[in-house]
């Protein structure tokens, strides 16, 4: 990677305040700039979860879950498969291949584990989603997030039978046909499409 001494190694409990805090910078400047977590998630099926090094700095992180049965993680109802939840690189270390050696470790263990494929769920960023295709993804589904922000828009989707209770913010999934609809009622919507590689 150009040289710098980045190494990559599994993920250890020592590295969550980095793992947290890379994560988050890194989630800043995209559509998920407000899923934050406070603490590393863990997970019920077996993981590769690995993180970047510089010195004694966690740049970047790949979170993937993969199944022994199939559809138990991922989508695909007949081949096993590997779920990444996170991946991320700080800000200050983005467009130096991190990301890609994250990922070509993570596939090599993914193969020896017989797992067949790899399936990622992002939104619609343009930059993150030509990132997937660069590396031989193909987008395969997708719905849409609606977010529900201040009184005019929750009261058109969400109604509270606790008097005196007015909700202000809410969430969605959208599955329908007419998207055109819901952006025009509410300002953030965005695809979340799925991605899949063959491994």
């Amino acid at each position: 990677m150009g040289g710098n001494l980045v190494n990559i190694r599994g993920y250890n409990q020592q590295d969550e305040k980095g793992w947290v805090r890379c994560r988050l910078l890194s989630f800043l400047d995209t559509a998920y700039f407000d899923n934050v977590l406070r603490e590393k998630e863990t997970y019920e099926n077996p993981s590769i979860e690995l993180v970047a090094v510089e010195g004694k700095e966690i740049i970047g992180l790949l979170d993937i879950e993969y199944e022994q049965d199939p559809k138990t993680v991922c989508s695909h109802n007949t081949i096993p498969s590997g779920m990444i939840w996170h991946i991320a690189v700080h800000p200050d270390h983005q467009r130096k291949g991190v990301a890609t050696a994250l990922l070509s470790e993570a596939k090599q263990i993914l193969k020896k584990h017989g797992i067949k494929r790899m399936e990622a769920w992002t939104r619609d960023d343009d930059w993150v989603n030509k990132w997937y295709e660069a590396h031989h993804f193909k987008k395969k589904d997708s719905y849409y997030h609606v977010f529900m922000e201040g009184v005019d828009e929750t009261k058109i989707a969400l109604k509270s039978e606790i008097e005196g209770l007015h909700p202000v913010l809410g969430f969605a999934h959208y599955v329908g046909s007419n998207i055109e609809e819901v952006k025009g009622n509410f300002k953030r919507v965005h695809e979340c499409r799925m991605y899949e590689l063959m491994l």
